[in-house]
Order: structure tokens, then sequence, then C-alpha cells
């Protein structure tokens, strides 16, 4: 519990300064929204405008634009681009953290396994994650309540922010199983960048293509559709199961390749 408190204490700043930018991120679109609204047809014909493949690539769904949801969703994308990209970053620092603060000898000398280590440090990270979703999502329903032209469905736009959770949790995963391959790594952020990036392009160029249901596996950022959440009102199963596999998968190896590994810190 100590050391649960210790990863989550270490995390709180970091974690504030992402919630504080998700919020300042989706605020600055909702506000916009009423505009938009305002002048709906114009905004049409100006986005009717746009290549199709465009379009695609911005998740832009012309009937729908004109309503809360249809407009949130259109921005939603930079929203989970930024959300993966904190997911990423906890996964990775905190197998590594040791490593890069020269900490890993004073921490690996405690009577304590390395199971044990690993399951604090992800159940802080899964609580840190928890908790910006969740202030971000209260905040941003008070801010779409507040910018709303016509009364909207609070469950379809709490199933869309929900997609940041899994989208957090995805390359949490995925941060963690990359930085055990590691033995010395001195800097986070510009592999988090390059994986994030790297898979949100994938998943950009796979929405220009005609036919993408099976490429769709490939990018994290397409397992869910919000045009299809909004329509039928839920998740589609087999992307959700990929997801929850990979998740899984990474989490597992991650205690198997931590728990066996040589540790140095960083001279």
């Amino acid at each position: 519990m100590n050391m649960f408190l210790h990863e989550l204490k270490s995390m709180r700043k970091t974690a504030a300064i992402w919630t504080v930018s998700l919020i300042a991120l989706s605020a600055l679109f909702l506000c916009m929204y009423p505009s938009v609204a305002a002048d709906a047809e114009e905004f049409k014909k100006l986005l009717a405008n746009y290549p199709p493949a465009i379009r695609a690539m911005l998740g832009i769904n012309i009937e729908n634009i004109a309503s809360l949801l249809g407009f949130y969703s259109m921005v939603f994308s930079f929203i989970t681009l930024c959300g993966a990209i904190q997911g990423m970053n906890l996964g990775i620092s905190i197998l590594s953290r040791e490593s890069r603060e020269r900490t890993a000898d004073f921490l690996l000398v405690k009577p304590v396994s390395r199971k044990s280590i690993i399951s604090a440090k992800l159940l802080a990270a899964l609580t840190t994650i928890i908790a910006t979703n969740i202030v971000f999502y209260v905040t941003t329903l008070l801010i779409a309540n507040a910018v709303k032209t016509e009364d909207y469905s609070n469950k379809l736009f709490f199933m869309i922010n929900l997609t940041l959770f899994f989208l957090e949790i995805i390359f949490m995963a995925i941060g963690m199983v990359v930085s055990v391959f590691f033995k010395k790594l001195k800097s986070v952020l510009p592999i988090s960048l390059g994986v994030v990036f790297g898979f949100y392009m994938v998943g950009a160029l796979i929405s220009t293509g005609k036919s993408d249901d099976v490429a769709r596996y490939i990018s994290p950022f397409k397992y869910f559709d919000i045009t299809y959440i909004i329509k039928n009102a839920g998740y589609e199963v087999s992307y959700l199961v990929t997801a929850a596999v990979i998740v899984i998968a990474a989490i597992i190896a991650s205690y198997i390749i931590y728990i066996r590994k040589d540790i140095h810190a960083v001279s």
C-alpha cells in the first residue's frame, strides 16, 4: 500500500496537467458549437467541399454535424489523441522510472517481490487514468449542457467519452510492454509520441480506404467508431474484444519480462 501511495503521489502533478489540458481542449471545441449550430447549413456546405477522403480521415459526418453529439464526434479524435499520449506516457514511465532516476538499486533491494512492485505501479496508473477520466467527463458534461442548443442523449455522450478511457488503457498497456524491452530508457516522451502518432496516422490512412473493417484492427484509434456508437448506442464487439486481448496480453507480457530482466540504473 505504501508503494501504491508513493507511485500515486509521484503521478499527481503530471496527471493534473494532462487533465487540465484535456478539459481545456474539450472546452475550446465545445465553445465553438453554438456558432456552428447557428449557421449549420453554411457549415455543412463548407464541409461538403472537402474531399471524401479528408472527411473520413477527420471523422466528419455531414448529416449529424449540426447536432452536439455529431459535432463532438468530429473533434473528439483530437482529444483521444492527447489521452492516448497520456496513457502511453504512464505505461512507459511506471516501469522505467527507477532506471531513469537512478533509484533501481534502492527499490529492488527492498524486501518486496518484483510482482508486488509492478502490481503497485499498475494500480497507481489505473487509478490515475480513472481519476483523469472522471474529472474530464464531469467537467465536459457541464460544458456541453451549457452550450447545447437542443437536448441530446446523455447515454450516448457518456459512451463517446468512455472510449477515451478505453484508449488510455490500451496505450498504457502497450507502453508497459514497450518499456520492459529497454534496458536503459532515458526519455519517455519521444517514444510515446512516436508510437501514438504512428498508430494515429495509420488509423487516419485506414479511414480513407473503401473496405477497412479488417484493416481497422491495426490501429486502436479505429476500434471505436463514434458514428457507429451514435447510430447503434453500442460498441462493435469484435473490436472491443480485440482491445481487451491486447491489454491483457501486454500486461501479462510486462509481468513476465519485468520479473526476469536485469535492471540497471542509468549511469
